[in-house]
């Protein structure tokens, strides 16, 4: 029996793992939730679980807002700018991203603006925006009535109205954008990076306390480059870059000098080139990508 309900979980194991990422904007807090809800489906009775993916979905929600309330605290006391875990959606992660709506759901852009909801906004905006839950399922998962999750809906809407750079740069750009920061970086050309740099970009850093980083932001093009003379300058001997996809976009690596991932960064293309640069280094918030990437 213990088998069964181990092998059932498991294929629905993805599907619960891309709701608690995009809840929490933790890959290891999304696995423990989830792990959390193995443990609770395995000991349930049976007989009152007619729908188990609902029940699980119901299940893994729940978890996750009472998760939120106290990752609340904890965020107010980080050391420097606090950003998502990233991911490497290459592998089908968090599932298929065919459309730029996918894509843009999962992105690091994304998922920092949902931190400007509620645990409750957050919940009914990803059931719905992610998931396709309709307001009655959603009611139904987190225990109120349809009208008041209509009225969460339009103000999670309202208050993530303001997207930055969305979809200013079709995917081919921004590829373009990526590829053309790698080569430039790694050969020192700052004139190169000044090109592809919108005036406006702005650089965020999260290094935890645990890593060298910007404990602000950093703004405009020249302050950007001259952050990253220093940065290109005092490089660790044998560090070297590389491309892949992060949540849904291209993305660069840092691989140390034993190939060790060190940072990531995640941009954000507009029309006028890119204009955001989110660098992960805290070393916590890289385990699970260094696991995608076989390194642990």
């Amino acid at each position: 029996m213990t088998t069964a309900i181990a092998d059932e979980f498991e294929t629905h194991r993805p599907r619960l793992f891309g709701l608690a990422y995009r809840m929490l904007g933790s890959a290891h807090e999304a696995e423990d939730t989830v792990q959390d809800a193995y443990l609770r489906f395995s000991g349930a009775d049976r007989d009152v679980i007619e729908y188990p993916a609902a029940w699980l979905a119901t299940t893994v929600t729940r978890l996750c807002l009472t998760r939120l309330t106290s990752a609340r605290a904890r965020r107010e006391s980080y050391v420097g700018d606090w950003l998502p875990e990233p991911v490497v959606t290459s592998d089908g992660t968090l599932g298929p991203l065919e459309s730029a709506e996918q894509r843009d759901a999962v992105s690091l852009a994304m998922l920092v603006l949902l931190e400007r909801l509620t645990p409750t906004e957050r919940a009914v905006y990803v059931l719905r925006e992610a998931f396709a839950y309709g307001h009655r399922e959603i009611a139904d998962t987190l225990g109120l009535s349809e009208a008041n999750c209509r009225q969460l809906y339009r103000r999670a809407e309202q208050r993530l109205s303001a997207r930055e750079g969305r979809f200013e740069a079709a995917p081919a750009r921004q590829e373009e954008l990526v590829d053309s920061f790698l080569s430039a970086a790694r050969n020192g050309d700052l004139a190169g990076l000044e090109r592809i740099l919108a005036e406006d970009v702005t650089w965020w850093s999260d290094g935890g306390g645990k890593a060298k980083a910007a404990l602000r932001p950093i703004l405009g093009r020249a302050k950007v480059l001259r952050f990253l003379a220093g940065v290109l300058k005092g490089a660790t001997p044998g560090t070297t870059l590389e491309s892949a996809e992060l949540n849904g976009a291209p993305a660069l690596l840092a691989l140390d000098g034993d190939g060790t991932l060190v940072t990531t960064f995640s941009f954000v293309c507009g029309a006028d080139g890119i204009t955001g640069v989110r660098a992960v280094a805290n070393p916590d918030k890289l385990d699970f990508v260094r696991r995608q990437l076989g390194q642990v």
